[in-house]
């Protein structure tokens, strides 16, 4: 099984005071997982410049990243970074006014970065200089009628509660998608009126494979959509398939298909909020701590394979898994044979033997 990279952030505590999510995170990484032996490696280790950063317990993580021929594009709340991989030696480096809890990142079909800036409703497109090219208004309304060119929004704490909440941006043949998190979609930019209804809960992650569109829910649900068709073909209830009774998985983001059938899925820690809607999903309001984790499910046999927990591998926030080298058929048929063998105790002996990098 190849090693997992695994995207996010390193949680600040505080005893002296309850943290907001925009208040959460100390240090953006990028950690290395062997899943096999529970090792792992810092990659990447980032702290935002004070110059992009609100003044007082700025969260500085990596949000949702992504890799493409070579190079993985990621993001902080208020920067773009492009590394080479394997090496990851930084070779770009963007930041502009007008991001703000930026969630995701990835190039287009025209050599440009398409970026979603949550913070501010809406999805932009820019050069490698940082020169924007096009806005796009997720609400379909002019996101400056709410918002002032005239403010440095990298300064601004935070901007909720957000009216749509964009996650995550993906291109469809020639079509720029974004998935809204209150809507439960993902809309069509370039062509406005097509549309996915993901109706079921709040959607994350937009990721094409095959023929398929794999959305996450934060309640811990695979939804999947034809490519053609738009229509929702499949819905995987990942809470289901495992874990522990009575405990909410995690805010569920962060998903990487090996196969059609395997995949692997991160599940980030609950934490308290003033914005108790978002947390309407949740059931059981007495036990919302369980710990940040991936885990990988077979979703033709509804079973979780194996979990992880990433915190004491310092990923507090799971954003993004990818690989650089993903296995071959055989070697992931191994390892779901391997794992179905083991007990769930034996598995979460040996994740436990899992230490710090």
């Amino acid at each position: 099984m190849s090693e997992l990279y695994i995207v996010g952030g390193r949680l600040r505590r505080s005893v002296f005071q309850k943290l907001e999510e925009w208040q959460s995170c100390k240090e953006a990484l990028i950690v290395q997982l062997d899943p096999r032996t529970g090792t792992s490696r810092t990659c990447v280790s980032h702290i935002s410049p004070d110059a992009v950063c609100a003044e007082e317990l700025p969260a500085i993580l990596f949000k949702a990243a992504t890799l493409r021929e070579g190079k993985l594009y990621a993001c902080t709340s208020t920067e773009i970074m492009i590394y080479e991989v394997p090496s990851f030696r930084q070779i770009n480096y963007i930041s502009l006014p007008c991001f703000n809890d930026l969630h995701h990142v990835c190039p287009s079909s025209r050599g440009t970065l398409l970026v979603v800036v949550t913070g501010l409703d809406m999805v932009v497109e820019i050069t490698l200089e940082g020169q924007i090219l096009r806005e796009w208004g997720v609400l379909e309304e002019d996101p400056w009628i709410r918002f002032s060119r005239a403010l440095d929004y990298r300064r601004v704490p935070t901007t909720k509660p957000h009216q749509s909440h964009p996650n995550h941006v993906f291109e469809l043949d020639d079509e720029i998608w974004v998935t809204r998190l209150r809507q439960r979609d993902a809309i069509s930019l370039t062509r406005p009126g097509r549309r996915i209804d993901i109706a079921v809960q709040r959607p994350h992650d937009g990721y094409l494979f095959g023929n398929s569109i794999y959305f996450t829910t934060v309640d811990g649900r695979i939804v999947l959509a034809d490519r053609n068709s738009l229509q929702v073909k499949k819905v995987y209830d990942l809470n289901q398939m495992g874990g522990r009774p009575g405990q909410a998985l995690g805010w569920c983001r962060g998903l990487l298909p090996l196969d059609e059938n395997l995949v692997w899925v991160g599940f980030t820690r609950v934490r308290p909020t003033k914005f108790q809607e978002n947390l309407a999903w949740i059931a059981n309001k007495d036990q919302l701590h369980r710990p940040s984790h991936i885990a990988l499910y077979d979703l033709s046999r509804g079973v979780c394979l194996e979990e992880i927990e990433t915190e004491a591998h310092g990923i507090g926030i799971v954003f993004t898994l990818f690989q650089l080298q993903p296995s071959s058929s055989g070697d992931q048929r191994d390892l779901s044979s391997d794992l179905e063998g083991q007990s769930s105790l034996e598995r979460s002996s040996a994740n436990r033997g899992a230490g710090p990098d």
